[in-house]
């Protein structure tokens, strides 16, 4: 019998090249609008959906943010465990949500608002708090935490 078993080797990291005292602080919704504006490529906000996370600090500041999916013109798939993996990899105590909605209409589908709720309960597992989930156009947002949604 063979026991030698080969296994795959996991390498899981972060970087942030931001110091400290340069980490950009959210504690509102429009900052954060701001901060996920600045995360789109120049005319890809209208042009396809997208799906980011921003990662904050115990001081609300940001770890980093990342894109967790594109997808086409109406929808795009985000995937639960991609998110909380980056919650864990950066040693986040909470995040935003947010995506775009290349149509312009900043109204959340029902589908948009299930995702948030599973996001929302599966962080809780792990004590990681969805401040806000933003729906946001090149021109305004719609933030769920302002409507007293999350």
């Amino acid at each position: 019998m063979n026991t030698d078993y080969k296994v795959a080797e996991v390498e899981l990291s972060y970087k942030n090249r931001v110091p400290k005292k340069d980490r950009k602080q959210v504690l509102d919704s429009y900052t954060a609008y701001k901060v996920l504006i600045g995360s789109f490529s120049d005319g890809t906000i209208d042009y396809r959906e997208t799906f980011k996370v921003l990662y904050l600090n115990h001081n609300c500041q940001v770890l980093g943010c990342s894109t967790v999916s594109e997808g086409g013109i109406t929808s795009t798939m985000a995937d639960v465990r991609l998110i909380l993996q980056g919650a864990l990899l950066t040693n986040a105590t909470a995040m935003i949500l947010a995506h775009n909605h290349p149509s312009g209409n900043l109204k959340p589908s029902k589908e948009d608002d299930t995702l948030t709720k599973k996001i929302v309960d599966a962080a809780k597992l792990l004590d990681i708090t969805v401040t806000d989930h933003i729906i946001l156009t090149s021109e305004d947002f719609y933030s769920y935490n302002d409507e007293g949604r999350i």
